[in-house]
């Protein structure tokens, strides 16, 4: 493979000074004014609406998107892009039924609103589950395939490229949210931008190998081409159906996977949470309508590469211990850019990568300082130590992820289904915990401690009973579908689904038995009112809603 020539070195460190500088101006701009934690952690009243909703994208694209959701494009097709476009109707129900709830209640962090509603018990494990899902799980994942894939195209070694993914997220992190939120929107124009010349580039690249020329084209072919890589609903004779079964992508557990990620995570609400309402919704819906957008930055190259290998090209670059590998599909397309165009595209990785490890690294530090250490450890503790802390938390967390990010075999699972595979063994019961917890006052501690635990208990359950018990009875329900071996297996998308309506129903009789024996629940506030939208937020909802149908209907 080629790497980054000088040119594309000059380009990468104009975009490393940008970032650096602007986020120095930002930090010294608002330091006066920085006098409490909320401001700290959350830019409290800070950030614009466009600020909120670049943070939200650059937070969330990384490199499991760019390297991940491209390599499942070359294996799978458009309809891995059902993980962009569901998100983006998921953030306009965030939008309008979460946002207010948080907002009115003054809800700053997830543990918080669990204490607040429930008690401090459920709120102190869940902060420390998330503190060792966000370490050991999110950080460490984005750091290592970061590094992986700035290896692969740069020749650098890969620690090294740790070390310096980490020290650049820091510099920016220890700034707090204020510098987070504003240098994300510089981060997210490169990302953007770079991604957006990447797939020119690899339309463009197919369209000559076929005698034709220009994106138009290049798209046409690749739709004659590879037909099969261009539906979004897969039937059960497709190959890649366990990983994304048929219907159950619209309406079973992949809208509690989007709905637990974007309404009931620090790391993406903290971005919205200091602002006020109609802020925060207006920073959302741009948040949605990028979302829209990444499927032709981040999976559209993967069908390319795909379209090309087909045709004869990266036979033996898309090899690993010899088999292919989809995740070398994006970074082989880099390798094949223009001197320049390539340190830019490199710079559009690069952002994605250090943006998600700086909002993962402050959430980390928020709720360490605000949930643990002010709650547990120090409660009397200054405005200005609790800032220290959770500088001294950023620093620890990532100096963590460097250490054991090697020792996680994360490169085996492949990045996205790492971390999909993980967070998932929680987020059925932690959603069903949280939405309940929203909309019912009757709700009870310990029904959502059954729906932690129990949820988490359950879904490990139903990952490894096909290997002790035959399933096939469930198949002409539509839960379990032979794998190669004849054993029947339940979808991860099912399971999720089935693990989520189990963990309701438990909550809702444990919560009526609780109810009936006097226990009190700590209700929170919740009208009607809350829920009423501006006639601008609800056009740009109802055309984001009208675009994501008419995707899935073309591409059905």
């Amino acid at each position: 493979m080629q790497t980054l020539a000088t040119k594309d070195y000059i380009v990468f460190f104009l975009y490393f000074i940008i970032i650096v500088g602007y986020g120095f101006w930002i930090y010294n701009r608002k330091k006066k004014a920085q006098t409490s934690s909320n401001d700290y952690f959350l830019a409290e009243g800070s950030l614009t609406w466009w600020a909120i909703g670049a943070s939200l994208i650059a937070s969330n694209i990384s490199a499991e998107q760019f390297i991940g959701m491209s390599g499942s494009g070359f294996k799978m097709g458009l309809a891995i892009a059902t993980y962009e476009w569901m998100a983006a109707i998921t953030l306009v129900i965030v939008a309008i039924f979460f946002m207010p709830v948080y907002l009115k209640n003054k809800i700053f962090t997830m543990p918080q609103y669990l204490k607040k509603r429930y008690n401090g018990n459920v709120a102190m494990i869940m902060a420390v589950f998330w503190l060792l899902l966000y370490v050991l799980v999110n950080l460490t994942s984005i750091l290592y395939l970061g590094a992986l894939a700035i290896s692969s195209i740069s020749g650098l070694n890969i620690t090294l490229c740790m070390i310096f993914l980490a020290i650049f997220a820091v510099m920016i992190t220890l700034g707090g949210m204020k510098v987070i939120g504003y240098t994300d929107v510089i981060q997210v124009f490169f990302l953007i931008l770079g991604g957006l010349i990447t797939t020119y580039l690899a339309l463009n690249l197919v369209a000559t190998e076929f005698g034709s020329d220009g994106v138009i084209n290049g798209f046409t072919i690749m739709r004659d081409k590879a037909d099969d890589h261009f539906h979004m609903i897969f039937d059960k004779s497709n190959p890649n159906y366990m990983d994304l079964p048929g219907l159950s992508v619209l309406i079973g557990g992949m809208l509690i996977i989007n709905l637990n990620y974007w309404g009931c995570n620090q790391y993406i609400t903290q971005r919205a949470l200091g602002a006020d309402l109609k802020t925060a919704r207006g920073g959302i819906l741009f948040a949605a309508f990028l979302k829209l957008l990444m499927p032709i930055i981040v999976v559209l190259p993967g069908i390319a590469a795909y379209v090309l290998y087909q045709n004869g090209h990266f036979q033996t670059e898309m090899l690993q211990d010899g088999s292919v590998n989809p995740d070398r599909a994006y970074p082989i397309l880099l390798n094949l850019l223009p001197v320049g165009l390539k340190g830019l595209s490199f710079a559009a990785l690069t952002a994605a990568i250090v943006a998600s490890l700086a909002g993962k690294a402050n959430s980390i530090a928020t709720i360490f300082t605000l949930d643990v250490y002010k709650e547990k450890i120090n409660v009397e503790a200054s405005e200005k130590k609790l800032v220290n802390i959770g500088k001294l938390t950023i620093i620890t967390a990532m100096i963590i992820a460097v250490v054991v990010a090697p020792f996680l075999g994360i490169d085996k699972k492949g990045g996205f289904q790492y971390i999909q595979e993980y967070t998932g063994f929680v987020s059925p019961g932690v959603f069903a915990m949280f939405i309940l917890g929203f909309f019912w006052k009757k709700t009870t501690s310990n029904a959502a401690l059954f729906a932690t635990i129990g949820g988490f208990i359950l879904s490990i359950i139903f990952k490894f009973m096909p290997a002790f018990v035959d399933l096939s009875f469930l198949n002409p329900m539509g839960f379990a579908v032979p794998n190669a071996d004849g054993v029947y297996e339940i979808p991860f998308i099912d399971r999720m689904g089935f693990v989520f309506l189990i963990c309701v129903i438990g909550m809702y009789f444990i919560s009526i038995y609780e109810n009936k024996k006097g226990v009190q629940t700590n209700g929170l506030e919740v009208d009607k009112t809350m829920f009423k939208m501006s006639p601008s937020f609800t056009v740009g909802m109802l055309v984001i809603v009208a675009v994501t149908a008419a995707l899935y209907t073309v591409f059905w």
